[in-house]
């Protein structure tokens, strides 16, 4: 199953502050570790709220929302994207992780959805559709 690992942001993140050559490379090493094990299959910081935008949708209505957003623990400094064997695997490699924060810190896990968790709703033609993309993406990824 695929996981997305989140690292929730704190105040730290939020105002831009960049972390430590020790964190870089302690994350740098865990990263390593993931990668070996065959679970890493992406991950990535993010800047902090106030460079971003949210979009509103009310029916079909859009509104845009520049960031900072206000409840930083709602918000997402960084994330990474694993394939483990279990729920179980995932909490153990995040037991592992170094502090993300210079404080204390959350690290959310949630299971991505697979095609099929969506029952009879994903035909066999939506399927097609979804196979068809995710290769797109694999060729560009290798072309950029």
């Amino acid at each position: 199953m695929r996981v997305m690992v989140i690292v929730k942001a704190d105040k730290q993140s939020e105002a831009g502050v960049m972390p430590s050559e020790e964190l870089l490379a302690a994350m740098g090493r865990y990263n390593e570790e993931l990668v070996k094990a065959g679970i890493m299959q992406a991950g990535e910081g993010l800047h902090p709220s106030s460079k971003g935008v949210r979009v509103h949708f009310s029916g079909s209505k859009r509104t845009v929302v520049d960031g900072p957003f206000a409840e930083t623990k709602e918000l997402i400094a960084g994330f990474w994207i694993w394939k483990v064997a279990s729920m179980q695997e995932a909490i153990d490699w995040v037991k592992r992780c170094p502090n993300p924060q210079m404080g204390d810190s959350d690290i959310e896990i949630r299971r991505i959805f697979e095609a099929e968790d969506f029952g009879e709703a994903f035909t066999p033609e939506l399927r097609e559709q979804e196979d068809r993309l995710r290769a797109q993406i694999e060729a560009q990824s290798k072309a950029g």
